[in-house]
């Protein structure tokens, strides 16, 4: 039966329809296994990799970065903020990808946030700008050059690097990448995920970067699965709308056969189009050294998760 208008609480959906569309849960049968692969395959990057953890970048107990350095200096930097609604995961879920980049010269940091409802929206956001900052003052003695630094995160986290894009007090980024964002929050605080969050209209609008994408942009990968709900994909193409309106140079990526929480694992693997794009972004090479099967080009990575 078609929803009636009274029923009706955001564009066609009602409030059922409406959890079920920003659930991206619902493509999925294992999300628990989804969730425990960021774990797994970040416990992995830092037992291969040299890295600092817990650098402290604000005064927050939460406000902590893990940074994995490159082998020389002036290196780029990728910046990964991870997902979880605002309310779920860590950083030590955040660095499965930094294998991808450490490889190819660059160097790169999964950011720790405050999380919901213990810390509001706002605190989060303020949060991730200060994190962007301190890598930003602080990267010449990380051996990063401060003009290559670049921005990705998947869902949330997408949203949360945008927001650090918009921040006023925020130096240039070369460049960033965004995974099944959600980018107009009125929506969210229509469904259940708003039950952590006590956003109302006004917070909704003032953290929603949909509405205040300016022109100065710097170049951007939006990306998102070709298996994702509808509204996810409705606003990853308003979102790249609004930002080529502004003058943004902007990749928009449909990857085939992957779904929200299995597209960031292909985050710098060239073999796939959000990677290829992503390393060309940054000026990386597609394939380290020694990882190419004779002159075919073929990747020997493993892209089973």
């Amino acid at each position: 039966m078609a929803t009636t208008d009274a029923a009706r609480v955001y564009r066609e959906f009602d409030r059922v329809e409406l959890a079920v569309a920003y659930s991206p849960s619902s493509r999925i049968e294992d999300l628990p296994g989804e969730l425990a692969a960021y774990a797994r395959h970040s416990a992995a990057a830092r037992a291969r990799l040299t890295v600092r953890r817990d650098l402290r970048y604000g005064p927050e107990a939460p406000e902590l970065l893990d940074f994995f350095p490159a082998a020389v200096p002036g290196a780029p930097l990728q910046v990964f903020v991870h997902g979880g609604y605002w309310q779920e995961l860590g950083k030590a879920d955040a660095a499965f990808a930094a294998p991808d980049f450490v490889d190819r010269g660059a160097a790169f940091a999964a950011v720790g946030y405050g999380l919901a409802p213990a810390h509001p929206l706002d605190d989060i956001v303020a949060m991730v700008r200060r994190a962007v900052r301190w890598l930003a003052v602080n990267a010449p003695a990380l051996g990063v050059d401060p003009r290559r630094i670049h921005l990705s995160g998947s869902s949330a986290g997408a949203h949360l690097a945008v927001m650090s894009l918009l921040d006023p007090a925020g130096g240039r980024i070369a460049g960033a990448s965004l995974l099944s964002g959600v980018y107009d929050l009125e929506p969210i605080r229509l469904t259940y995920v708003n039950d952590a969050l006590g956003l109302d209209a006004s917070d909704a609008y003032r953290n929603s970067p949909l509405h205040h994408l300016r022109p100065g942009l710097p170049p951007l990968v939006i990306a998102r699965g070709d298996n994702e709900t509808g509204e996810f994909g409705r606003q990853h193409e308003d979102f790249a709308e609004v930002a080529r309106r502004v003058g943004a140079p902007v990749v928009s990526i449909v990857e085939p056969a992957r779904h929200h929480f299995d597209l960031p694992f292909d985050l710098g693997r060239p073999e796939s189009r959000l990677g290829a794009a992503v390393l060309a972004q940054m000026g990386l090479p597609r394939y380290p050294a020694g990882r190419r099967v004779g002159g075919s080009g073929v990747s020997t990575i493993s892209r089973t998760e």
